[in-house]
């Protein structure tokens, strides 16, 4: 996860979870399965996410992004969005993930962007858009989460995402 450590965040956000002495960076990274896919988090707050991931190695048969690969980078962006608007007391938890998917990307990077449609106490919505390298919509989706309170057993889940 060395990829990860290029991220920005927010000063107050990255002092809020090193004092509960969780890696930020790594917490908010795009877990296993984005790493396999190659999603990379360039910037991260509650106000917007922004991240990348290359269309070769997450294409279907006809060689275009495959609208999976597209969900997964728009869930990872959505949720890390969520999780920095919940703060360190709660865990955001997808409940609904909407894609549209307007064309297909065939090589190079796409680009999403997560910014919030609703930012309440219990859910979290963020629209993000997904785009190739020419600027052009190639995905819409929406991503409602849940925000729960962090429970007993939840800090170890946390401790050892964080590398500690």
């Amino acid at each position: 996860m060395g990829e990860q450590q290029h991220v920005k965040f927010p000063q107050e956000v990255i002092d809020e979870y090193a004092a509960l002495g969780v890696d930020l960076r790594a917490l908010f990274s795009a877990g296993h399965l984005g790493n396999r896919m190659g999603v990379q988090i360039v910037e991260a707050s509650a106000e917007r996410v922004v991240g990348t991931m290359p269309v070769e190695g997450n294409t279907q048969p006809y060689g275009l992004l495959h609208g999976g690969a597209s969900a997964v980078l728009a869930e990872t962006l959505g949720s890390v969005g969520s999780m920095l608007h919940g703060g360190s007391s709660k865990i955001a938890v997808g409940v609904d993930l909407n894609c549209t998917h307007h064309r297909g990307a065939r090589s190079g990077l796409v680009t999403g962007v997560a910014t919030p449609v609703h930012r309440g106490r219990s859910t979290a919505t963020y629209e993000i858009v997904i785009s190739d390298e020419e600027g052009r919509r190639v995905c819409s989706a929406r991503l409602t989460c849940l925000l729960r309170d962090v429970r007993p057993g939840d800090e170890v889940h946390v401790q050892q995402g964080s590398g500690a």
